[in-house]
């Protein structure tokens, strides 16, 4: 005990002290304060328009239905009604997401009455061996999937790339 009190007065002791407190209170004031049920997420800013280009890269009904369901998600976050703009890109074994007769034209012509861009990577249709008319007719073909996304990121908008599911019930 003796030495602890002797410590106490010692000024080498009293400013590491004084450092050690400095640095914790520096630490706690830079923390987020929150309280439970008092955040609700980020805010959009309102004057600002957002961008988000969905990559599919799978095929399956899983995967599509879980990239489908996202972009719907997305576009019905109160935060970012009438602010946002988004694509799906599809490349690779994606291309199914386009194939006609799948079983996703409706919900393809409905998101795209949102406004949702819907493209397709024409290296994947030379590579694949894909005919174009095997796809609906209401995609747009883009040059490479890779060059749309950097374009695409290079203005901003945010890289979403949902993974398939590990089961078909999500």
């Amino acid at each position: 005990m003796a030495a602890d009190w002797q410590s106490f007065g010692d000024p080498i002791m009293l400013k590491k002290q004084t450092l050690t407190l400095a640095f914790i209170s520096a630490t706690l004031a830079a923390m987020p304060v929150t309280h439970a049920g008092t955040f609700h997420g980020a805010q959009a800013n309102p004057h600002r328009e957002y961008g988000a280009i969905f990559q599919i890269d799978n095929g399956g009904n899983g995967a599509i239905k879980k990239t489908l369901n996202n972009i719907e998600n997305l576009l019905h976050d109160p935060r970012l009604k009438g602010h946002i703009k988004i694509e799906l890109i599809a490349n690779s074994k994606g291309f199914d997401v386009y194939v006609k007769g799948n079983g996703f034209r409706r919900k393809l012509k409905e998101l795209q009455h949102q406004g949702v861009i819907l493209a397709q990577c024409g290296n994947t249709l030379r590579e694949l061996h894909v005919n174009r008319h095997d796809l609906y007719p209401f995609i747009t073909v883009v040059p490479s999937g890779v060059g749309e996304i950097t374009i695409r990121e290079s203005e901003g908008w945010a890289y979403i790339h949902p993974g398939a599911p590990h089961h078909e019930g999500f």
